[in-house]
């Protein structure tokens, strides 16, 4: 049932606030450490809380940018010294958690790593997993359709929430905290806030799929030579694990070798391979899932298909494989380091890489580019070094969306299009997909009042 409140108890006044100077003493990101802009930042403990916000912006044409924990990575959170902030930081509670229905109510402040200990206390997990667990809230995972992973098994965000509650801009809550999986009744309405970026809404609350906690595990690290064996390995282990595979891996050697170097990880493998895939596997024999997840490995070195394995055998040993997909501070100095999330078909990605590569040392004669991604679901990652100082943003833009165009991809494959994307959506979306976003943000926000200039813009 959808429940639809337009007005609130609490009080503008009653809301915690920090002013424009407290606020410049906080990192603008995860990734940005220049200091914060604002006119205020007010930390809202409820829906209620979270309506008179809105409300009172509404009522004075202020406009407002939400934060959660300001782990994106398309500048979505950035404000400007004009701009209210809206804060989810204090509505971090795990409300309930339904052993039966295998569901969690969670507010929008729970960070992901709260949320997956919790559960996993009751017996349960909660599949979504990125390497900002620790700092990148729930709302923040909903408001950007958050990937990771584990999509490969799970879905992304989308298909780990039930339902939830959202603000609009002018503080009318909308309540659809649905449980079930089935439910047909009408619109469909949660899905106007997953990935729009809090364009339309205020995400305060979410209704969340759990699964049971698998009782086994698998993990590797293998080494390939070419593309080709990539993709055969990636068939393989699907066909052949049925359908425990969860976690599919890739980094180009270059990114291997930097973040392997000196003063970095430890190689668990040689450094001079072209190609590298940590895998993991996940189910409920450990007995037999660990024979049958060995076997097709050796049947894989066998037919050289992988040139090169580890599997770990302790904690710390798996610990230490995911560090190097997870762990990247070598790949991003010297600054500017330019990151990229795109995704695109799994048979063009190896050719892609290389245009953009192409592409990068023929604009700069130093520069560098670090590629890893999920490859099941199509989704890269980019880290475009030019080892220059300057600002060049722009041109490295273009040399990796320009050759994306053409292969039909996507400008964004999870993290969203936030401020930094705006100019090049036309490259994913057709301009008849573009008009009716602005439609709908026109319909939700006229003022264009609620993270303005994010995704599309009305102006």
């Amino acid at each position: 049932m959808t429940n639809v409140a337009t007005s609130t108890s609490a009080h503008i006044d009653d809301i915690a606030v920090v002013d424009a100077g407290a606020i410049a003493e906080r990192a603008t990101s995860y990734w940005d450490s220049r200091p914060m802009q604002g006119r205020r930042l007010f930390q809202p403990t409820s829906s209620d809380e979270v309506a008179a916000v809105l409300a009172w912006c509404h009522a004075n044409n202020q406009t407002v940018v939400t934060h959660g924990g300001l782990t994106g990575c398309a500048s979505g959170a950035d404000a400007s010294a004009d701009d209210v902030i809206l804060s989810t930081e204090k509505m971090n509670r795990i409300v309930e958690i339904d052993a039966v229905g295998a569901t969690a109510v969670v507010e929008a402040g729970a960070t992901l790593q709260a949320v997956q200990e919790t559960v996993a206390e009751h017996g349960f997990r909660f599949p979504l997993d990125l390497g900002a667990r620790g700092s990148c809230t729930i709302g923040g995972n909903i408001a950007t359709n958050a990937g990771g992973m584990n999509v490969i098994r799970y879905g992304m965000m989308r298909q780990l929430v039930l339902g939830l509650e959202a603000v609009l801009v002018d503080g009318t809550v909308v309540s659809s905290l649905n449980r079930m999986l089935k439910n047909n009744a009408g619109y469909d309405l949660k899905q106007l806030f997953i990935g729009t970026e809090g364009t339309l809404g205020v995400v305060t609350k979410a209704v969340l799929r759990l699964f049971p906690q698998p009782t086994s595990r698998q993990d590797a690290l293998v080494a390939l030579t070419d593309f080709e064996a990539v993709t055969e390995l990636l068939q393989r282990l699907q066909k052949e694990l049925g359908g425990q595979l969860s976690a599919f891996e890739i980094m180009w050697g270059d990114y291997f070798a930097a973040v392997t170097g000196d003063g970095g990880h430890r190689a668990p493998l040689a450094r001079e391979y072209p190609y590298y895939v940590a895998i993991q596997s996940e189910g409920s024999e450990p007995a037999t899932d660990t024979a049958r997840f060995e076997s097709v490995l050796m049947a894989a070195l066998e037919d050289s298909v992988i040139v090169d394995a580890v599997i770990p055998k302790s904690d710390t040993e798996v610990q230490a494989i995911w560090a190097v997909r997870e762990q990247f501070d070598a790949v991003l100095e010297p600054q500017p380091v330019y990151l990229y999330d795109v995704s695109l078909p799994i048979r063009d990605m190896d050719d892609y890489v290389q245009q953009v590569k192409a592409n990068v040392a023929e604009r700069w004669s130093n520069g560098q580019v670090y590629a890893i991604g999920h490859v099941a679901d199509g989704n890269l990652h980019f880290f475009v070094a030019p080892n220059q100082r300057g600002d060049f943003h722009a041109d490295s833009d273009r040399c990796v969306y320009e050759p994306l165009a053409p292969l039909t991809g996507s400008v964004s494959a999870e993290h969203g299009i936030g401020l930094e994307k705006v100019a090049w959506l036309s490259a994913s979306r057709t301009a008849a997909e573009i008009e009716l976003m602005r439609r709908l943000k026109r319909s939700f926000d006229p003022k264009n009042l609620l993270n303005p200039g994010r995704v599309v813009s009305i102006d």
